[in-house]
């Protein structure tokens, strides 16, 4: 899909991304989705790209640098893991990220989080890190950890936009309406710390269950998709309203 194709759909379904603020007396939390081989390294996978890709590139840089940031300052960080038992497909995608394969662990600019003890590492066997936070005894990791740590604003980068982090954006504020993410108020998706993966008509065509999935197009919807659920998006972020990310 051309640039120009691009530019028109996304004049029919304009975005206003915001300059977000997030107080110093507000407690934030990161969530970062997803951001492993298998979806950002290249050659790592069946989903991983296939050469390098500048929009995965800026999420990981973007994603990487809040991630010192709420390390150094010891803030709440929740990474989601897509990992999946072998034989247990995610229909229409062909079999990824299986547990205990590279696939499913941390890019390499993010591997370090692993051993920072604000950190919490969630892995989950399907699109929405909501749902796969869901314990067998009936409680939800991610629900805790919001209450744990009193997390008023939650900020989240990952990929890709559209599915995964998408889906739990809108199980997040679906479940906030619902009063059960207390004292949750915003949740802020900071468009830069996200991507999404790119495979053109013309392969879509010679490939079976495969739909197109025009990179920019596609990433636009989920933000505007997102925006449409409650989130803030922002194209920018300042922490204590002078650090700026």
């Amino acid at each position: 899909m051309g640039l120009e194709t691009v530019d028109i759909l996304k004049a029919e379904i304009p975005l206003d991304e915001e300059s977000v603020v997030i107080p110093e007396d507000a407690k934030a939390g990161l969530v970062l989705v997803d951001i492993i081989n298998g979806f950002c390294t290249v050659g790592a996978g069946n989903l991983a790209p296939t050469e390098p890709n500048r929009q995965i590139g800026e999420m990981i840089q973007e994603s990487a640098k809040l991630a010192e940031l709420f390390c150094d300052n010891e803030w709440p960080v929740l990474a989601f893991l897509d990992s999946h038992h072998p034989g247990k497909l995610e229909h229409p995608y062909p079999p990824h990220c299986i547990t205990g394969t590279d696939e499913s662990n941390l890019v390499p600019a993010l591997r370090w989080i692993e051993t920072k003890p604000n950190v919490t590492i969630r892995r989950k066997d399907c699109y929405d890190g909501f749902i796969g936070s869901i314990q067998e005894d009936g409680s939800n990791t991610f629900v805790d950890w919001v209450k744990n740590n009193k997390i008023q604003v939650l900020l989240v980068v990952g990929i890709c936009t559209d599915i995964c982090v998408l889906d739990f954006v809108c199980s997040t504020l679906s479940a906030k309406n619902r009063g059960f993410l207390e004292p949750l108020e915003d949740v802020v998706v900071y468009s830069s710390g996200c991507a999404t993966f790119d495979f053109p008509v013309s392969l879509a065509r010679n490939t079976k269950d495969h739909l197109p999935h025009p990179q920019e197009l596609m990433h636009h919807v989920g933000l505007y998709m997102a925006k449409g659920r409650g989130a803030k998006i922002a194209r920018e972020v300042f922490f204590n309203a002078s650090k700026k990310l």
